[in-house]
Parts: C-alpha cells; structure tokens; sequence
C-alpha cells in the first residue's frame, strides 16, 4: 500500500466530509420503512431499467456510486462481490450514477482516468469488469433526489415488498486492503433472507459528496480562479532543456514541443491544460516548450495566455533546432507537437510525436505507479 501524503489526504477529506453539508441542502435521505421510489433510466448496456426490472428479487440492493470518488473507487470490487456472493440466492445488487458531470470540477477528477459521464461509465464498467446494472441519473437526478444519497458509495436494502430496512454505508473499513469490522450491508441483506429484523438499520456515509445539478456553479468559480493565475513564458536553450529532462523532482512531468504556427500543436493544446488541471495536486507537472522563432515571443505568450497555460513554459532561443531535438529525444524525428511524460530522475514512460490522444495519455498518467488510485484492487483486473 502506498503512503498518501497529507496534501492527498486533505484534499479527499474536503471532498468526502463536504458531504455532511449537502444532506441538510434540500436532498433528504429516503426514510427506513419508506417504499422503493421508481425510476427509468438508462443502463451501460443500452437498456432502461425501472424498479420493476427486478421485481423477482428477493432483496434488492441499490448503490449509489461514481467513476471519480476515490472511495467510490475502493468499493468497487467488494460491490462485484456483493453481487456474485448473493445472486443465487435472489438478491439483485443495481448501482446509480448520480453526479452531474458538469458540476464537477476539474481538480476532483484527479483521482481517476475516467469522469462520471455516461460514455465514462462505460469505460469504468469494462476496465473493472462490473456484474451488475450500472445506471446513469446525472442527467437530471430524479432517482437520485428520492432516493437522497449522502455520498458515493452510498447502499439502500429493500425487502422483497420493496420496503426500506437499511441505508447506509457498506462497511466500516474504506480501505479495501484490510479487513472491515462491520460488515453492514451483508447482515442486513442476511437478516431479510432469513426472515429477520436489520440488526443496525441505519449507519453514516463516508465518500465524496454528490455533484447536484445546482452545484454547477463550481465549475464558473474554477473558471474564474484559473484565469486569474499567471502565464509566464521563459527562454531556454538546449542545455535548459536537458536539465528539464533529468526532472531532478518528485513529480511526474509532462513536456510538449510546439508551436503557434502548428495546426495540431494548437488544436492539441486545451486538453493538455485540462490534464494539467486534472493532476497537479497529484504530483503532475506540465511543461511546454515552444518551438517558435524568438523574435515571435509575444505571440507565442499571447496563445499560452488565451489558454490559461499557468504552468512552466519556455521558449527555445537557440539558432539550430536540431540541438534541441537531440536534448528533448534522439528517437524524436523533430516533427510537432512532441509529448514526452517523465518520472522522477528522466525516465520516460510515454513518448508521442503528432497529436496526443487525450484519453489515453490521462490513462498513462493515472496508471503510472506514482499517481494511480488511492486505495490499490486487492485483485488486479488487468
């Protein structure tokens, strides 16, 4: 297991403990006793689902969880378990999406690969091997306001009238790595097939507070904050660059060799930024270098400037572009735009000459060993 430091560590607290304040915020938890609230919405797999897709089940176990919520994240196996564990014996285990992705900030996602849209779920659910329906209410929320998850992973127990008799959290212990002491959601469950009483009906959440709809006003504050960050640009030569490359740090760096005058250098851009956004308080750090002509300095600023570029950004002052191709990479041919990502002391773990593919270098970036989820599967799905 990986020691989190303390600014990870502070960071998933503020996201998790924020979510005491939203249950008292107009979305109130669904009451023991109350009956199942019906929904229609669409699964992973092209179907709509409605309560009375499971109407055979004996018990039905409803979970409310995410993509992007390191805890979310740390259940997923034992939720896969969950399911398989008591499906013979007529339990239905469904999950809930309930995030909104558009009031999800950017620097919360740096604890995952994927976001909580729709297309990510999909992407989550085959890398994780999901057995069960995974369902989307970012959309609107209407499940999600009935039924009033606290947080993600969030657990509702029916019996088989489709009663209420637990919500709560799963068990006692987020880190999947050691052994629970209360394991809440399987004594409820074994208490309705044996015709019991729920022996503790109710428990606390912890995880990340729920992305409501009207929450989306995170994101124009974001926005307002990054824009008001400096965008800087230094000169640098090819002895600079070569520094740069030994990334005497302990932070995964990511470099990228363009130019204003590049068509994909430019069109590639934005999503390095996010990406930036996305994993600098995970110990990321972008890099730009530009390739253009010295005397084009103010106009190579002016576009990282549009681009809220505020992280490192030099460019080269040196008359033989082929001495900074042989610092950046010999295997560099010296077309643009060049991505390079570096761990610690220069070694290179991703390489790439023309246009990134987004997706799969945040991929790169989030299975790198030094980033990564929090809490490791017990069981790799890879």
């Amino acid at each position: 297991m990986k020691k989190i430091p303390g600014t990870w560590l502070s960071l998933v607290l503020l996201l998790t403990l924020s979510s005491v304040t939203f249950a008292f915020e107009g979305h109130k938890t669904l009451a023991i006793g109350s009956d199942a609230p019906d929904f229609s919405l669409p699964g992973i797999d092209g179907k709509t689902y409605t309560l009375q897709s499971f109407k055979n089940a004996k018990v039905l176990a409803i979970v409310f969880m995410c993509n992007h919520c390191p805890t979310s994240q740390a259940y997923e196996d034992r939720i896969i378990k969950l399911t398989s564990d008591y499906a013979a014996k007529g339990v239905s285990v469904v999950a809930i999406n309930p995030n909104n992705p558009n009031s999800l900030r950017l620097d919360e996602l740096g604890y995952s690969d994927v976001g909580d849209s729709f297309q990510d779920m999909k992407v989550r659910a085959k890398d994780m091997k999901f057995n069960f329906p995974y369902l989307y209410d970012g959309e609107t929320e209407t499940a999600s306001n009935k039924y009033g998850p606290v947080a993600t992973p969030h657990i509702f127990i029916f019996d088989k009238n489709r009663k209420l008799r637990y919500n709560g959290r799963i068990d006692d212990m987020e880190n999947p790595a050691k052994t629970p002491h209360s394991l809440d959601a399987r004594n409820a469950i074994e208490a309705l097939l044996n015709g019991k009483e729920v022996p503790v009906p109710v428990t606390k959440t912890f995880g990340c507070s729920i992305k409501w709809l009207e929450k989306n006003d995170w994101l124009e504050k974001a926005q307002i904050e990054w824009a008001k960050e400096p965008v800087k640009l230094d000169t640098i030569n090819a002895a600079g660059i070569r520094d740069v490359l030994k990334n005497h740090s302990d932070k995964l760096r990511l470099i990228n060799l363009w130019a204003t005058w590049c068509g994909p250098c430019v069109a590639e851009f934005a999503d390095l930024v996010t990406i930036n956004r996305m994993y600098r308080d995970r110990g990321v750090e972008f890099v730009s270098i530009s390739a253009d002509d010295p005397a084009g300095k103010d106009k190579a600023l002016k576009f990282l400037q549009r681009k809220q570029a505020s992280g490192t950004n030099y460019i080269y002052t040196g008359e033989d572009k082929y001495k900074m191709i042989e610092a950046v990479d010999p295997k560099w041919d010296g077309a643009l735009p060049y991505t390079i990502l570096l761990e610690p002391d220069g070694k290179i773990v991703y390489a790439h000459q023309g246009a990134v593919d987004a997706e799969e270098l945040k991929k790169v970036i989030f299975d790198d060993p030094m980033i990564g989820r929090i809490y490791k599967e017990p069981v790799s799905k890879k």
